[in-house]
């Protein structure tokens, strides 16, 4: 079969006889050219005990907008238009020191418990039952973190037997004494959150977290052996820190036993630099390509290797709402207010899981509502945050086939980096309906950037829908009463022939997704 691909070639614009010409990019779609699937565990989400995430965020007990059961219906109807795939909880560092028995049984018999990470109060009103039933109404996977910190290898084994034995045993009868008869079937369990980071309660060096995460494994898989794990790999990119050593010794270690290995990113723009700060994408590629490396460095003396992925499950801006320790953060709530270039920042992300797509097969957004999340809520109600919207609105292309994309373009760079490309590219194919979606992020603050699409094999249609974030307000949030300003256009547009080709112009600071039918 002829290769199918979609050539877009830049054409100078000339604003005046004396202004200079805009950036000249070349950018080539091959159809052919399957990375792998886009996964929709790729949207996933985050939830821990932290601030007002759960505790008048997800779950607000007596308030007219909650349900029965305390859930809060309004943020309820908000994660699923944000097409929410996959929930890990309950943490983040919060795990390390919870005990989910105390999560459990009549609530006002449930103790409340100094939490260690945050500095808070839990009063364990919400805990296993109440997580795996929200999780179920609002038709979400749900993906269990394992207290790998001040917990017991026991502790983990009987959580999975809490959750998905079905037969007559001791934790089966107390699921159903506690009202589930019926096993929850939990697939996905994380062996503990960023144990390399010396600020995690129980913190280990990676052979003493390895003994621990092999024997839980071993344990857990003997109570279903069904179940996917995630091993903790390293969070802590700090200077002078060997993160590639834990990972290296993490996965020498487990390569047996684990599905996946975890990254943590977050991004922040404290020197109010656009450019510089989605640059920082360059950090995410860099970390894929080398926990992808040391994959396969620990697959190849393997007779029959395991399939191990990355589970990119934390991941998002967050730079304003911290403080000088875990109890100072813990005092801000993380309640981070996202403006229009954050949501920039969450198509840099996406590029960069769809480009890899066949090593990232988790992504989960931290978090949910009001910690550092796309949801915002009070007691009267909630608004989306502009980084809500390109969410959504990638999440539509799960399922699709990654595409290799090849960007040849004007660069920029940051300090000591390589360069790095102001168009930020990534493409996916849905083959079924005939559709290419070109996610295309432009970094620069200033400058447009116009193309043209060229078909030189097969045919491109002369349409295309646009789904376009852009404002000229890099700094514009939303808050109670006012989320409308910072949101998508959409729009078809009749792409213009030029030269064998179709012009379009991405604007200056801006997230576009052409949707194309091609044949």
């Amino acid at each position: 079969m002829a290769t199918k691909f979609l050539r877009f070639v830049s054409m100078v614009a000339v604003l005046s006889a004396s202004a200079p010409a805009q950036p000249q990019a070349r950018i080539k779609i091959d159809t052919d050219r399957v990375i792998g699937e886009v996964h929709p565990h790729l949207f996933g989400n985050f939830a821990e005990h932290l601030g007002r995430c759960i505790y008048g965020g997800l779950y607000e007990e007596n308030s007219p907008l909650s349900d029965s059961q305390g859930y809060r219906k309004d943020v309820m109807k908000a994660i699923q238009g944000l097409g929410v795939s996959l929930l890990r909880w309950p943490g983040g560092n919060f795990v390390s020191g919870y005990n989910w028995k105390d999560g459990i049984g009549p609530k006002a018999q449930r103790p409340v418990r100094p939490e260690g990470a945050w500095g808070s109060l839990e009063p364990n009103r919400f805990g296993t039952d109440e997580f795996l039933q929200y999780s179920e109404a609002v038709g979400v996977e749900p993906y269990v973190c394992i207290n790998a910190g001040l917990g017991t290898i026991q502790d983990a084994r009987d959580w999975v037997e809490y959750t998905n034995e079905k037969r007559d045993t001791y934790w089966a009868q107390q699921r159903r004494k506690n009202g589930r008869d019926k096993p929850y079937n939990v697939k996905y369990w994380g062996l503990g959150n960023e144990i390399d980071g010396p600020w995690q309660l129980g913190h280990k060096n990676a052979e003493d977290y390895c003994k621990f995460a092999l024997e839980a494994a071993k344990a857990m898989r003997r109570v279903d052996d069904s179940i996917k794990l995630i091993a903790s790999g390293s969070s802590n990119f700090r200077p002078g820190y060997d993160w590639v050593g834990w990972n290296r010794t993490v996965l020498d270690q487990l390569k047996n036993d684990v599905d996946y290995i975890s990254l943590h990113t977050y991004i922040g723009n404290a020197q109010n630099d656009l450019e510089r700060f989605l640059a920082e994408g360059q950090n995410v590629e860099n970390r894929i390509e080398i926990v992808k490396g040391q994959i396969l460095a620990a697959q190849a003396t393997m007779a029959k290797p395991r399939p191990i992925f990355i589970a990119y499950d934390e991941w998002n801006v967050w730079y304003r709402a911290r403080g000088g320790s875990e109890h100072a953060t813990g005092a801000t709530r993380l309640e981070e207010i996202y403006n229009f270039e954050d949501a920039l920042a969450m198509g840099m992300f996406f590029n960069s899981f769809i480009r890899h797509a066949d090593i990232v097969k988790m992504a989960n957004l931290a978090q949910i509502v009001n910690v550092i999340a796309p949801i915002f809520t009070n007691e009267k109600g909630l608004f989306l945050q502009p980084i809500y919207f390109p969410i959504a609105e990638y999440g539509k292309q799960r399922g699709n086939s990654a595409l290799d994309v090849w960007v040849s373009g004007p660069t920029y760079r940051v300090g000591e980096r390589a360069p790095i490309g102001y168009l930020d590219v990534s493409a996916t194919h849905d083959k079924k309906n005939g559709y290419v979606y070109l996610n295309v992020l432009n970094r620069s603050k200033d400058a447009n950037i116009t193309a043209s699409l060229e078909n030189a094999s097969g045919r491109a249609a002369a349409q295309a829908s646009v789904w376009e974030m852009n404002y000229p307000d890099l700094k514009a949030t939303h808050t109670f009463g006012d989320d409308q300003k910072v949101r998508p256009a959409t729009r078809t547009v009749t792409l213009q022939q030029e030269n064998g080709g179709f012009r379009y112009q991405f604007p200056a600071h801006s997230l576009t997704i052409l949707r194309l039918k091609v044949s």
